[in-house]
């Protein structure tokens, strides 16, 4: 397998050649700054939702804009490297924006994965989502499993 960290124009003219050839395209998204079982689920998730998949991961700066924690734990290229190593990812990208709505309306997946912290009706990119003609799926475990929490059980020991 070559290269999976992309930058959007790599990616989009891979995206744009998969569809042509009648892929189903899933994105999901998401800082990925401690991997944990959680992740994991939601990945294997958005796998089963289509033919191939992207995975954004927040770079450093945006993970600390949106308030996620003070500093990141995992660099963003490693955090990347992690995500791209899981069998069902098939491409990453790094982005900065605070959201993913740039990387939405360049790439036009057919869906749009998020983890059960949300229902298809309150996910942020919804409107974006629906208005190319895509649809959002909410896949992965309860919301039983965060960084947050892991971090906390690290401070303790």
């Amino acid at each position: 397998m070559g290269q999976v960290i992309k930058n959007l124009a790599e990616l989009k003219n891979i995206i744009e050649k998969a569809k042509a050839n009648g892929k189903k395209v899933v994105f999901g998204n998401g800082c990925f700054d401690l991997l944990h079982v959680g992740h994991v689920r939601y990945l294997k998730g958005a796998g089963e939702l289509g033919d191939v998949l992207i995975i954004a991961v927040n770079d450093d700066s945006s993970v600390t804009g949106i308030g996620k924690r003070k500093q990141v734990v995992t660099p963003a290229l490693e955090r990347a490297e992690i995500i791209s190593a899981i069998e069902c990812v098939d491409y990453v990208v790094i982005f900065s924006d605070p959201t993913v709505e740039n990387l939405l309306l360049t790439l036009k997946p057919h869906i749009h994965a998020k983890g059960t912290d949300y229902t298809e009706d309150n996910v942020p990119e919804r409107d974006i989502v629906l208005s190319y003609g895509g649809r959002v799926a909410i896949v992965g475990d309860p919301k039983d499993h965060s960084t947050r929490d892991l971090i906390k059980t690290i401070k303790s020991l």
